[in-house]
């Protein structure tokens, strides 16, 4: 499997990136910016980019990925099936209910892989 790179951009005094096309790939790992404003990860998602909705597990729980700045966070097996056939998906700079602003417009570096379906 060969690895892709793509971004996700959360503008300044913003929790919410742009929207990523994520077809047919599979969210494998995040790279956070060594300049990250402290905060976890939770997503929203799309299947025609205009309605999203927060991705929450079958246990009602918000999908929340542990973040640090400056690394290389590796997903779960678990993690990437919950977010596994999505289309458009959204990063969020903590979670719903108390999102996390950066203090400058940051770009998370998204490594995905081809999906298997």
């Amino acid at each position: 499997m060969k690895a892709e790179l793509g971004g996700a951009t959360i503008a300044i005094n913003a929790a919410l990136s742009s929207v990523v096309d994520v077809t047919s790939l599979q969210l494998v790992g995040i790279i956070v910016p060594s300049s990250w404003t402290a905060a976890n990860l939770t997503f929203s998602a799309s299947p025609d980019n205009v309605t999203f909705a927060d991705v929450y597990d079958d246990g009602g729980t918000e999908l929340k990925a542990t973040v640090i700045a400056g690394a290389y966070v590796a997903l779960r097996n678990d993690f990437q099936c919950a977010l596994s056939g999505l289309r458009y998906l959204k990063i969020r700079s903590g979670t719903t209910g108390t999102p996390v602003n950066q203090a400058a417009a940051r770009t998370l570096t998204l490594v995905t892989v081809a999906r298997e379906d």
